[in-house]
């Protein structure tokens, strides 16, 4: 079946599946991967660390794949953000902001007129950027990994909420990993997914395999994983500097996607294996329905 929808459509990728931006690990090479298999691949600017290295990622990027792909730009963390948009620009590649209200950006990225896209956690926040012209608002959930909120809701909270308040396409973000997890986003009103965790246990991800195995040995009984997903504590200025300087320990920044992860599989196997559930269980609910 053809998946599609808004999101695909917005950013010419075959699936509704968005790799998540990854410090430290979010290569060109890596998002060419992704790319190739029918999702769409995330460059994280903060790894490329220059605009002169930036622009050659994005080349390399297009020269290895024909699949769709964009730039992540995170405030706090792409640094030199201005002349790395700038790049964006001249390069025409969809552009990811998040991490930070993007009103600094915004006018000149209207101005561009490329596409573009931006994550956030709060509702009000995803408001706030479709007003200023986002095309697409990625809403991350409690689930989710990454940086948190005080004020973050579950994702199945946040999508419904979101849907009521976003007139543009939502991708919704936040322990995501396999086809029900997909299939359920898509029902609460989402038009695509981002994933993180559930990427980084592949075998194109340039982490230690023993990481890898560590992660896929984590129960949602694990204490510490509830901890550090449902409470983790404030994130102050020193812990900004630290993950910039020391970056993260993958095997402690994973999030409740590893429900759905059982194994280490390349890419392909990846989103083949959530394409194909998908439409086997639509296909059997199509059948109950008959």
């Amino acid at each position: 079946m053809q998946w599609k929808t808004n999101i695909t459509e917005l950013l010419g990728c075959k699936y509704p599946i968005l790799q998540g931006a990854m410090d430290t690990l979010g290569t060109w090479q890596f998002a060419a991967s992704v790319a190739d298999t029918g999702a769409y691949g995330t460059i994280t600017a903060a790894v490329s660390k220059t605009p002169e290295k930036l622009r050659d990622d994005i080349r390399r990027c297009r020269d290895a794949t024909k699949g769709s792909f964009g730039v992540n730009l995170s405030f706090g963390f792409s640094q030199r953000i201005e002349e790395m948009l700038e790049v964006c620009i001249a390069e025409k590649v969809t552009l990811e902001t998040s991490a930070y209200k993007p009103d600094t950006l915004a006018p000149r990225i209207r101005e561009a007129g490329v596409k573009w896209i931006h994550k956030t956690a709060r509702i009000k926040d995803a408001v706030h950027a479709q007003e200023l012209g986002a095309q697409a608002i990625i809403l991350v959930g409690l689930e989710g990994a990454g940086l948190k909120s005080s004020q973050q809701l579950p994702t199945m909270t946040t999508i419904l909420e979101g849907r009521r308040k976003l007139s543009v396409p939502i991708i919704a973000a936040g322990g995501i990993s396999d086809a029900r997890g997909f299939l359920g986003a898509l029902a609460l009103g989402a038009e695509g997914i981002m994933m993180g965790s559930a990427f980084l246990t592949t075998k194109e991800c340039p982490i230690d395999e023993e990481v890898k195995r560590e992660m896929l040995q984590l129960s949602l009984d694990d204490p510490e994983l509830r901890k550090r997903v449902l409470n983790p504590p404030p994130l102050t200025k020193n812990d900004l500097a630290n993950l910039k300087t020391e970056g993260i320990d993958w095997s402690k920044a994973v999030s409740f996607s590893v429900a759905g992860i059982d194994r280490v599989r390349n890419v392909q196997e990846l989103i083949d294996g959530i394409i194909s559930d998908a439409e086997s269980i639509l296909d059997n609910w199509s059948l109950r329905q008959s």
